[in-house]
């Protein structure tokens, strides 16, 4: 009688959602553990802040710039604006995306060492290596293509031509199809990743989209619209007929999807709200809305789907939630103005992983002018909050 219970637990505790798939690759549940890493791209202070998920404590830095004002004179060696964020499939390199000076940086996750930096076209937004590693596609959203790279050699290889202002690039699980939203057009499109062709046209409620979601499950690709505060969500298979489009807040930021025991849920962030607000997949019910901090931007879930790590941009700082409560479990100082995000299962297979970080205290102390008189002005930067 013991034994048949034991079986019939085992197989009810493993046949759930929690147990099958997460973002990217629909890659098996990892569970949390000192190996991983979680990753934010500081588009003021011009790094990369690492955190051990495992005692939610940030570990350091990876200073890929000066700040401002430093950096207002000819740019002449280092990163503008650290803003996009990416990672392997083999979880061994990070790319960060730095708007300034249009380039990619490939970082080695085991060691925090750059081992190589590829210049782009103007603006580029985001990168995301394929499924199978071997290239990386980056949005260049001051342009008007695709730019691709080896995903060995981090060369420039071909460009593929898309609408004006491509936002971001996120695959289909299988590999398939790259879905490309727009910033600066209406319209997403659907790429076939052999033939580099455009195979499907989804149009946009709004021309500015910057972030994009691919369920695990290989059934849904969810978008945000930051100018109108919406959210869509079409088929991730032809003919890509859109599902949904809903309100969700003004500065809707981004969106990102985890399954845990309790289903499959995308999480979206939304700037003036402050919250996370969560949605089942199934039927686009909201479930949740979870105030996190200032300004939450840039959001990635745990490799077993049970956090998600949400980068809150006026607050210097990351907020941890626990995605079958829906609370807040931690909040975690960083580098400053925190944009996109990665969260890396098995990033350090050994050691500590603290080579080559530096301590935020050097890389993202605040600098100050020393004004001559008595200041007679006062300017807030980068708030984005509502007038």
């Amino acid at each position: 009688m013991k034994r048949f219970t034991l079986t019939a637990c085992t197989a009810l505790c493993f046949s759930g959602p929690a147990f099958a798939q997460q973002v990217p690759n629909a890659t098996p549940d990892i569970p949390v553990s000192a190996q991983d890493r979680f990753y934010t791209s500081d588009q003021f202070s011009n790094t990369v802040s690492v955190i051990d998920p495992s005692t939610n404590t940030l570990l350091g830095v990876i200073k890929l710039g000066d700040q401002t004002p430093a950096n207002l004179s000819p740019l002449y060696k280092g990163q503008l604006l650290v803003h996009g964020m990416g990672f392997s499939p083999d979880r061994k390199t990070l790319a960060a995306i730095s708007i300034g000076s249009n380039s990619v940086t490939f970082i080695d996750t085991a060691t925090n060492a750059v081992k190589h930096t590829t210049y782009v076209g103007r603006s580029p937004h985001e990168a995301f290596f394929r499924p199978d590693g071997r290239e990386v596609w980056v949005a260049v959203r001051g342009e008007d293509y695709i730019q691709v790279l080896d995903g060995k050699t981090f060369a420039p290889t071909t460009r593929i031509p898309v609408p004006n202002g491509p936002g971001m690039t996120i695959f289909s699980p299988n590999g398939k199809y790259g879905y490309v939203c727009s910033s600066f057009s209406p319209e997403t499109v659907v790429i076939d990743t052999a033939s580099k062709k455009i195979v499907g046209r989804v149009k946009q409620a709004s021309p500015f989209c910057p972030d994009i979601a691919a369920t695990p499950d290989g059934k849904q690709v969810w978008l945000t619209l930051k100018d109108v505060g919406k959210v869509m969500v079409f088929d991730a298979k032809p003919p890509f007929a859109v599902l949904k489009t809903f309100d969700t807040g003004a500065i809707t930021n981004h969106v990102n999807i985890a399954r845990n025991k309790n289903g499959q849920f995308a999480f979206v962030t939304v700037g003036t709200e402050n919250v996370v607000k969560v949605f089942r997949t199934t039927d686009f019910v909201q479930v949740a809305s979870i105030p996190v901090g200032a300004l939450p931007h840039g959001l990635w879930p745990s490799g077993d789907g049970t956090r998600m790590y949400v980068g809150l941009e006026n607050a210097d700082a990351v907020a941890a939630i626990d995605t079958a409560s829906n609370t807040v479990i931690a909040t975690i100082p960083i580098g400053q103005g925190p944009q996109g995000v990665a969260y890396v299962p098995g990033a350090v297979p050994v050691g500590d992983g603290r080579a080559n970080l530096v301590p935020l205290a050097q890389a993202g102390m605040k600098i100050q002018l020393t004004l001559s008189g008595t200041g007679r002005s006062q300017v807030t930067l980068f708030d984005q909050g509502q007038v």
